[in-house]
């Protein structure tokens, strides 16, 4: 009986401070557009409508901090997944030029049967 009262409090402790990790991790790792960034904001910044002096200078600053931040996760976003597509398009055109050299090396209905192909694969 003893026990119960004591580990029932820890277990609930542990799996509720699992379960905001896990939400913390989460929410950090999505990208936000502009809009919902500045809709947060605005919300942050409400908050700090009750509050006077020190407190509210802290909670506005807090506000902007987290719009700045967010913000900066969002353009490095975008510029990882346009870099990522650069690279992609630069491999597909390396890969069809090997292919086209390959194909150079062959003649009459295999060439052209080679070339239609790399074509397709390559969607030139």
């Amino acid at each position: 009986m003893k026990l119960s009262r004591t580990v029932c409090p820890a277990v609930a402790l542990c799996l509720s401070a699992l379960a905001f990790q896990v939400s913390a991790q989460s929410g950090a790792s999505a990208v936000r557009s502009e809009e919902q960034i500045d809709n947060q904001y605005k919300m942050d910044k409400k908050q700090c409508d009750g509050m006077k002096g020190n407190a509210k200078d802290v909670c506005q600053q807090q506000a902007e901090a987290n719009r700045d931040k967010a913000k900066a996760d969002a353009k490095a976003g975008k510029e990882k997944a346009e870099s990522t597509h650069d690279a992609a398009k630069a491999r597909n055109e390396a890969d069809y030029k090997v292919g086209k050299e390959k194909c150079d090396a062959l003649s009459g209905n295999a060439k052209d049967a080679c070339m239609a192909d790399l074509k397709t694969r390559h969607g030139k």
